[in-house]
């Protein structure tokens, strides 16, 4: 059987290798130099290429699409993918949060266990594919001009962030020429637009909470951030952006003080008052909040620094109180999409069969990895679904 895979990226190199290594007849095209550019850069170079969690707390980090995925991670779970890398010679190591790493901290030797497993396949590097049509049974790839006939498709082409790395959407528009239905692109695991911080720029903060009111919904995220030249960034930052890039109504606010509820941390003030009481307040706020928060902060709850704790009401207290805990941000909007860590959107998950991943409409098209409308959290969950729908693909085709 002829098999055209449409993308040297992670899906495409896993479905590649395993058809070809079974005796297909595999050509794998890519307009890029080489095999597997984006993945060089992901993880900041060092490849956090699966999560080694068990299947069902994987699916709890899917973001959408997690009942379609259901099928393909139970199919080939985080620890398959361990054992899968293992076996082409790729030591790993696991991390905080399960997070799998090379041992060599090095995304070229994730890239080199590929190509091993790739030995057999056909690829076609530099080249742009045109356009790709059925005739018949049989599938043709415009390629140069030139004609190429296959019995079989994958497309795997990816997202559109990272377009300096050859992701250009190419992908969306073949599956739309077959009929498939493209869900809006938007950016998932990016950094958030938040008006009127801009003198924070820099400025990193641990363990606070992100809170979002997200379409009526609420929604708290808890660990570090960090303000941007235009907004904020961070851990939780990217993580709260896949659940806001498709909302209609967004409200962000920070706790500041997660730690301790609003009786507790009132008693804290209460404490600090009186200890200080013949100080500034500008003291007092540096014992609760970063030296460059303070300025900003003593703004938003319309206190003088250098007015006197003593002369504290109880009124602008209630107000320190409820601003600790409830930091207002001015929502608006997110990130360009290139910023995204992976592309939320794509090919509408009711028209690929979620255990094959042919499509519905066209027998013979098979559409898998960041192609599809699924998207999850930062920590090698991504990279995951990229092998596991692969897999899962090569496997019962």
């Amino acid at each position: 059987m002829d098999i055209a895979v449409v993308g040297a990226g992670a899906a495409g190199l896993m479905a590649s290798g395993l058809l070809a290594n079974r005796g297909e007849n595999v050509v794998c095209f890519d307009h890029n130099e080489k095999a597997g550019k984006k993945l060089y850069i992901t993880g900041k170079g060092r490849c956090n290429f699966t999560n080694l969690c068990e299947p069902v707390e994987f699916l709890s980090n899917v973001v959408r699409g997690e009942k379609f995925l259901r099928s393909s991670i139970y199919n080939f779970t985080p620890q398959n993918c361990i054992d899968f890398f293992e076996s082409l010679g790729l030591e790993s190591k696991v991390e905080r949060g399960n997070r799998a790493f090379p041992q060599s901290d090095k995304s070229s030797d994730v890239i080199k266990a590929l190509e091993r497993h790739c030995k057999e396949v056909k690829f076609k590097f530099g080249s742009k594919i045109t356009s790709i049509y059925k005739n018949g049974e049989k599938f043709v790839i415009i390629l140069d001009g030139e004609k190429l006939t296959f019995d079989r498709v994958i497309l795997a082409t990816g997202g559109v962030s990272y377009s300096a790395t050859g992701s250009d959407g190419s992908g969306y528009r073949f599956a739309k020429a077959f009929g498939h239905t493209i869900n809006e692109l938007v950016p998932a695991l990016c950094p958030i637009k938040i008006k009127g911080l801009k003198q924070l720029q820099g400025l990193s903060l641990k363990n606070v909470t992100l809170k979002g009111l997200i379409d009526g919904k609420k929604r708290e995220f808890f660990g570090e951030m960090l303000f941007t030249d235009e907004g904020i960034s961070g851990p939780i930052a990217l993580t709260c952006s896949s659940y806001i890039n498709r909302a209609k109504e967004v409200k962000l606010s920070l706790d500041l003080k997660p730690a301790l509820d609003y009786e507790k941390l009132d008693a804290r003030l209460l404490r600090d008052f009186d200890e200080n009481k013949n100080k500034n307040i500008s003291y007092v706020f540096k014992g609760l909040l970063p030296s460059s928060l303070v300025p900003v902060f003593a703004e938003r709850v319309g206190i003088a620094l250098d007015k006197k704790v003593n002369a504290i009401s109880r009124e602008e207290r209630k107000r320190i109180l409820e601003t600790l805990k409830d930091f207002k941000l001015d929502y608006c909007g997110l990130y360009d999409i290139n910023a995204g860590i992976v592309t939320s959107g794509g090919v509408e998950l009711s028209e690929v069969n979620p255990k094959t991943f042919e499509s519905k409409l066209v027998s013979g098209l098979y559409l898998i990895g960041e192609m599809l409308d699924v998207d999850a959290l930062t920590g090698g969950f991504n990279l995951q679904i990229a092998f596991a729908t692969a897999y899962s693909c090569a496997e019962n085709m």
